[in-house]
């Protein structure tokens, strides 16, 4: 097949198109980094450089492709730190002009990248973006097929914890114990991708993926073994208090409350409920794989 993938290599894109790639598809990598052309050709795969938010582009680059892949990411949004961003508007923005490109370019085959929460309209914090993006991209003409992605919390998110344990030694949230909750690691988003490009596409569907299920507790317990810090606790701080220490340190204050209001539906389980009730099989990759990882890169810091 022919597919397009928007994303550039990231922590998801890069495995994605090397897995398409040695399975004999032609594939088309959207940056918006002329620098990265090199790198994607390295993979085997094309280079299309251009904005997700340029509808023109996306057609030009969709025509004639058997399949797409979408997805929108924060970063490339902008900053979190921006206070003048509008997170919420900018994520329909980009669903908007999917739409117009998926249906003047002809495309019917669509994988998206949505989230877990994206299934409710409230109380799942800034993932409201990702419910939003997919009643959006609902409104395409039936005969288009749509695969919804909902992966769980990334595993690679949790480097972002690694000012305060290097700091403190401590990981510090608004929630936390010994209630497990599912994880996932960007390679087993990638493999259940394209493994669900090669399978039949039929009307839409919604996909939840995980790797691991594991309580805060135990990933300070396995994370702490791992960087030699036996000692390695997850604190628990009121929301009120995160919150300030986000604005703080400048934040986007949507983003920040948004964030607050996540980890809420994660101690009170609300945000799994559909997850759990549509409970996919875990993948390959598990804490203790990604303690490695995460070992390598506290000791380079």
């Amino acid at each position: 097949m022919k597919i397009v993938l928007t994303g550039s290599l990231g922590n998801i894109g890069k495995p994605l198109t090397e897995l398409l790639v040695a399975a004999g598809h032609q594939v088309t990598v959207i940056s918006s980094k002329r620098e990265r052309i090199p790198d994607i050709e390295r993979l085997g795969a094309f280079a299309a450089i251009g904005s997700i938010q340029d509808a023109e582009f996306l057609t030009e680059t969709f025509t004639g492709a058997d399949a797409v892949y979408l997805m929108e990411a924060w970063e490339g949004i902008g900053s979190l730190f921006d206070q003048g961003i509008d997170f919420l508007y900018e994520f329909r923005k980009i669903a908007r002009q999917y739409v117009k490109a998926v249906q003047d370019s002809g495309i019917k085959k669509v994988i998206h990248l949505s989230s877990i929460g994206a299934h409710s309209a409230a109380g799942t914090g800034s993932l409201l973006v990702h419910h939003h993006v997919e009643q959006i991209l609902q409104t395409l003409p039936e005969e288009i097929s749509i695969k919804f992605m909902r992966p769980v919390g990334f595993f690679s998110n949790i480097y972002r914890w690694l000012p305060t344990i290097q700091s403190q030694g401590k990981i510090i949230q608004s929630y936390g114990g010994e209630r497990k909750e599912p994880w996932v690691s960007p390679h087993d988003i990638a493999w259940t991708i394209a493994d669900e490009m090669e399978k039949p596409f039929s009307g839409r569907t919604v996909h939840y993926i995980a790797s691991d299920e594991v309580s805060p507790d135990e990933i300070a317990a396995v994370l702490g073994q791992s960087i030699g810090h036996q000692d390695l606790k997850w604190e628990v701080i009121p929301g009120e208090k995160l919150l300030d220490q986000m604005l703080s340190a400048g934040i986007n204050e949507w983003v920040a409350k948004g964030l607050v209001a996540m980890q809420q539906a994660q101690e009170d389980g609300s945000l799994y409920e559909d997850f759990y009730a549509n409970r996919p099989e875990l993948g390959r990759v598990k804490l203790t794989d990604f303690a490695k990882e995460f070992a390598q890169v506290f000791n380079t810091k």
